[in-house]
């Protein structure tokens, strides 16, 4: 019973990440997204590549400050491993255990820690990143000249206080035992997503755009948050609606906006891809 709920929560994620697709090429022709895409600048792509990558080496260090706070010593090599086998199940092998779950499992397996913290901290991880890509959109959209956001500053500022206030609530009564990498963690979180920015930054440059760079990095950041959501897999079709709807609500290039997303997620799946090794010879947990 249960693998066929997780096989009908599969052909769904897939069922909608198609109907969206279809939507979106419903809009825009493929054709042309497609062309923006064969022109787009190796040595840009590549640039992109290596920063998304450095995102990931910097969210791989976070997991591990959290894992360290419940006594599962993992060595950094070990733990970035163990990343990367995560990222493969969450994008090719959604059908199957998660990745956030699998992590969870094997830690488990390996190190005698209450099942509760280990979930706790994977949990919490996410919570951090989320926090921040909540963070920097809102002060994306302090900045931004767009006048339809321009009522709106004060809820922005409002919001990146509220949401540091309550997520340090939340850490302070519920999980004390992390609390001494709270701060540590958020700027982790930072990093990740600063590297992430750049990375989009070098995709613009890429798709030789060379103008509503601020614009085009909100909807973005936007786009990531919407992609949290596990409606499709690896949030294809929702990024990319967002990115058309932006598009649209900016005044901007749909055409080009749905390429950066289809760009992100090449990028995306090209590095999740490195993880299958590790489901071929799974990693040796090995500790600091």
């Amino acid at each position: 019973m249960e693998n066929l709920r997780k096989k009908a929560i599969t052909l769904l994620k897939i069922a909608i990440s198609a109907a969206l697709l279809y939507f979106i090429f419903s809009k825009i022709p493929f054709r042309e997204v497609a062309g923006i895409l064969q022109k787009s600048q190796p040595f840009y792509v590549l640039l992109a590549l290596v920063f998304f990558m450095i995102s990931k080496i910097i969210a791989a260090y976070r997991l591990n400050l959290y894992f360290h706070q419940i006594e599962v010593l993992l060595s950094a090599k070990s733990n970035l491993k163990l990343y990367l086998l995560g990222m493969f199940y969450n994008l090719f092998l959604p059908g199957g255990i998660g990745g956030d779950a699998y992590k969870g499992y094997y830690v488990k397996k390996k190190f005698e820690v209450p099942t509760k913290r280990v979930v706790a901290v994977i949990l919490l991880d996410r919570l951090s990143g989320l926090l921040l890509l909540f963070i920097f959109t809102c002060l994306l959209g302090i900045f931004l000249k767009v006048e339809a956001l321009l009522p709106f500053r004060w809820l922005f500022v409002a919001g990146i206080v509220l949401g540091i206030f309550s997520f340090w609530i939340m850490n302070n009564k519920f999980f004390q035992y992390v609390m001494p990498v709270f701060w540590k963690s958020g700027l982790y979180s930072a990093g990740v997503q600063l590297a992430q920015l750049v990375c989009v930054v070098f995709i613009l440059l890429a798709l030789n755009i060379e103008i509503s760079a601020m614009e085009y990095l909100f909807i973005f950041l936007i786009s990531s948050i919407v992609a949290v959501l596990p409606l499709t897999i690896g949030g294809i079709g929702s990024r990319e609606v967002v990115f058309l709807y932006g598009a649209l609500w900016l005044g901007l290039e749909e055409n080009t906006s749905v390429s950066i997303s289809m760009l992100f997620f090449l990028i995306t799946a090209f590095v999740s891809l490195m993880g299958m090794q590790y489901h071929i010879k799974k990693p040796d947990l090995k500790t600091d």
